[in-house]
């Protein structure tokens, strides 16, 4: 049976109402703007200050942790050479060929596990692994997944070390 233009349209119009985007938290919306900040550094080659700057200049951005985002763009950003030291010997291929998302959900959650103690490692890889799912490929989230998972028990030795074998 063949659905009229008519519809479609109407089914179309339905659509979005039938199904309800879940309400990010500031601190995960602080995440995707870090992502984004590092992923237009990656692309542009452009000062953090700025990339900050405009980022929070944008409009309809919604709630986000102002505080949580600068911490962790900035932060990335900054120890970026000494993050990806820590990335390099966890990949399949060399960093320059990772697409600039995995990239960045990469470096970011890189520095979460590195610096952010307070965060249990399964929040951060969680949050990196919906970030990948959200802005990347096919099946970026899994690349994502197993490079943070193998990298955590490195910098999160306290968070492993109670665990029974």
């Amino acid at each position: 049976m063949n659905a009229s233009k008519a519809d479609v349209a109407a089914a179309a119009k339905k659509a979005p109402n039938t199904i309800k985007a879940p309400n990010k938290s500031p601190r995960h919306r602080a995440r995707e703007l870090a992502m984004q900040g590092i992923y237009q550094w990656r692309i542009t080659a452009g000062e953090a200050a700025k990339i900050e700057k405009q980022i929070q200049a944008e409009k309809n951005i919604g709630r986000f942790d102002k505080e949580l985002f600068s911490r962790l763009l900035r932060g990335a950003l900054s120890r970026h050479a000494d993050l990806e030291a820590l990335l390099a010997p966890q990949l399949d291929r060399p960093l320059a060929e990772l697409s600039p998302v995995e990239f960045a959900v990469l470096l970011l959650g890189t520095f979460e596990l590195a610096q952010h103690m307070e965060v249990p490692y399964k929040v951060v890889i969680n949050e990196a692994v919906e970030l990948a799912k959200t802005f990347g490929g096919t099946d970026g989230h899994k690349f994502v997944n197993g490079v943070l998972d193998k990298l955590a028990p490195q910098l999160r030795a306290p968070e492993f070390s109670g665990r029974a074998s």
